[in-house]
């Protein structure tokens, strides 16, 4: 609403609507049962969306995040193609007349602030890495939607999936490093990853749960199996944060670049795409090592 009284180029129309949509909300929803299965829903996450396009129904989900539509981010980008998207604004997301608005606790907190005074109904799902943690996102987004039968059978074929999944024998130590040489940590969605893919993570320790930047010298004296480098496209890129990516260093380490692709964005079923990568690496390192 700010953008209508502070001379934004908000259009007259636009701005019209958001007025009228406060009066027709505050009223509209003041009766609706909150376990009544949303048919107009609004996804303002990336993560949210992964989860409301493999739930809902193709006509539940009005409209989603622009990262939704984006291959290297998203696993469900055609079928996000045929839908609106959104930038996360109130503005935009209220003239959409949504029932449920899906957002991450991190998502912009004017934009839920906002919604919520015009009396849309906004769920926020906290971020999902660990294993119980990714259980509850699918849990809690099946009965959001009004499909906790379908939340339980991707459930059930979830833990099907990681059981079926070999990894080597415990002992392989890996580490996957981003521009600046960040590493991520245990309790990151990528120490997880790594985690069930049977590696030991060696950015780990005091102070590094959510991972930190790590001096190459300490990469190399930690002498990992296996380090990832590099983000969804596996390049260097040109900024300086990452011409560490490039380092001569990484040379003479067992450096994989190329390996990180949407299925490691979001704690969905798609990241078992990347634990079963990762677990394959690890039996044939283990192999190799074997044949010494």
């Amino acid at each position: 609403m700010w953008g209508c009284v502070r001379g934004s180029d908000l259009k007259g129309a636009v701005c019209a609507a958001l007025f009228a949509a406060l009066a027709a909300t505050s009223s509209a929803r003041a009766g609706e049962a909150v376990d009544e299965a949303p048919q107009r829903v609004v996804s303002i996450n990336l993560c949210t969306d992964q989860l409301a396009l493999a739930l809902a129904d193709p006509s539940q989900v009005v409209s989603v995040s622009h990262f939704a539509t984006d291959p290297s981010m998203s696993v469900h980008w055609k079928q996000a193609e045929d839908l609106p998207v959104n930038y996360g604004r109130a503005e935009e997301i209220s003239i959409l007349h949504p029932d449920l608005v899906l957002a991450d606790t991190w998502s912009n907190p004017d934009t839920i602030r906002m919604l919520r005074t015009l009396g849309i109904r906004v769920e926020q799902l906290p971020p999902g890495t660990s294993l119980p943690e990714i259980r509850g996102r699918i849990e809690t987004m099946g009965k959001l939607l009004g499909h906790p039968d379908r939340a339980a059978k991707m459930l059930a074929d979830f833990d099907a999936r990681l059981a079926a999944i070999k990894t080597p024998a415990p002992g392989l130590k890996a580490a996957i490093i981003g521009p600046s040489g960040y590493g991520y940590g245990p309790r990151t969605l990528e120490g997880q990853i790594l985690e069930m893919a049977g590696f030991q993570n060696v950015v780990s320790g005091p102070g590094l749960d959510w991972g930190g930047r790590l001096p190459l010298e300490d990469l190399v004296m930690d002498r990992p199996d296996l380090v990832v480098v590099g983000g969804s496209q596996g390049g260097t890129g040109t900024s300086r944060a990452q011409e560490v990516l490039a380092h001569p260093v990484l040379r003479d380490l067992p450096v994989v670049r190329g390996l990180r692709d949407a299925s490691w964005t979001c704690g969905a079923p798609a990241m078992l795409g990347a634990v079963e990568t990762l677990a394959t690496l690890g039996r044939k390192i283990e192999k190799e090592k074997l044949a010494q």
